[in-house]
């Protein structure tokens, strides 16, 4: 994680401030007929006024040199069902993989029907045994899964449907609508890193000409993403954990942008989360290559050392990720964005419209940094035990 000097700079904030009015009908039910055709709101760096733009005009507003970097994880098809020997309903929703074993962190309903002990088919040759309760998942347990074939993993995804945000409340046609064009597999993450579903090899292409270079990371989102900041302050807020991974080539792909000057512009939260984890306290603007699990709060007062830029989804309030926006961009200017989009028309939450904002943190000179070097820091097998710094 990042250092704990960071949380001390953090001001005791009330969650009242990260607030705001969400009418039901600006969230978006539905994925746009085409990825591309959202609309996308754009701070301009130095505090200019908000520009409404459309998603396909984003190589516009970057510049040659510049380093998007996205979150390749997969949705697992995590959500599970079966019924019990009288009939009645179950469901298992995958949160995580737990060990090489086949024991799984899942949400079990209804929790009475699925207690310690019990065991359900789910169709097909796929077993499973509810265990207990799952330390560091509240609500959760462990569930020891087994297939007839061997591959439970292959099992999940056979037999299960792609889950989807609390907040959608129906099904969509297309369950890759819910999986971004850089989703890899293995399939690891309980929701969709969702600032990356408006991307289509049309805008890539764009992108690419425009001499804007891609990266990649992958974090593991898990369902702690929708959870609301229940305390009366933010820094109250337990924040969850996530697995994570930033590979060499990433690194390697940050050292040349600083080197050429130009911009790391994160797609999502969750890439902020990761690059900012893998930040290298020895070299500003420069990241270490590893993997490990992190709980990093980015909240007012904890720095941001590498990410520039943030292509982002509008949030829910009272949520970890419009703190973390409101963070990067000011609290002022989140408001005020928030309710020019509001005012505006924009669709939120997960199948909504985006924005691209830049640090309030003044990184905007190019990114160049003083201390940039060639170097890549440690590899990631000598540099797991620094994750949790």
């Amino acid at each position: 994680m990042h250092p704990t000097a960071a949380d001390t700079a953090a001001p005791p904030l009330d969650t009242a401030l990260f607030d705001y009015a969400l009418p039901p009908e600006r969230i978006a039910q539905q994925p746009l007929a085409e990825r591309d055709a959202s609309r996308l709101l754009h701070l301009p760096a130095g505090g200019g006024p908000p520009e409404d733009r459309a998603f396909c005009e984003l190589p516009d507003l970057l510049r040659p040199g510049d380093l998007l970097v996205v979150n390749q994880t997969r949705v697992r098809a995590a959500r599970l069902r079966a019924r019990t020997e009288n009939g009645g309903a179950l469901e298992l929703l995958v949160l995580r993989r737990l060990d090489d074993q086949g024991r799984y962190a899942c949400l079990v309903r209804p929790g009475r029907r699925l207690r310690p002990g019990r065991t359900v088919q789910l169709g097909e040759g796929l077993r499973a045994t509810v265990e207990g309760d799952a330390a560091g998942h509240p609500g959760a347990r462990v569930v020891h899964l087994t297939d007839a074939g061997g591959d439970v993993d292959a099992a999940i995804e056979r037999l299960g449907r792609v889950p989807l945000p609390p907040y959608i409340h129906g099904d969509i046609a297309d369950p890759e609508r819910y999986q971004t064009v850089f989703a890899a597999t293995p399939p690891e993450s309980a929701a969709a890193p969702t600032a990356g579903l408006h991307f289509t090899p049309r805008v890539l292409d764009a992108l690419e000409q425009r001499g804007v270079q891609t990266a990649r990371v992958r974090l593991e989102v898990g369902l702690g993403t929708f959870a609301p900041i229940r305390a009366e302050r933010i820094d109250e807020h337990a924040m969850h954990e996530e697995r994570y991974e930033l590979p060499t080539d990433t690194a390697r792909a940050v050292v040349a942008t600083r080197r050429r000057g130009g911009r790391v512009v994160a797609v999502g939260t969750t890439a902020v989360r990761t690059l900012e984890t893998c930040a290298d306290p020895e070299r500003p603007g420069q990241v270490i290559a590893q993997q490990g699990s992190t709980g990093l709060y980015l909240r007012p007062g904890v720095p941001f050392q590498v990410v520039d830029g943030l292509l982002t989804n509008f949030h829910a309030p009272r949520s970890s990720l419009v703190v973390l926006v409101a963070a990067f961009a000011g609290i002022e200017r989140w408001r005020a964005a928030y309710d020019h989009a509001l005012a505006q028309g924009y669709r939120f939450l997960s199948f909504g419209d985006c924005m691209l904002c830049w640090t309030a943190g003044g990184r905007l000179s190019g990114g160049r940094t003083p201390a940039a070097t060639d170097g890549l820091g440690e590899s990631p097998h000598d540099a797991r035990q620094r994750v949790d710094r």
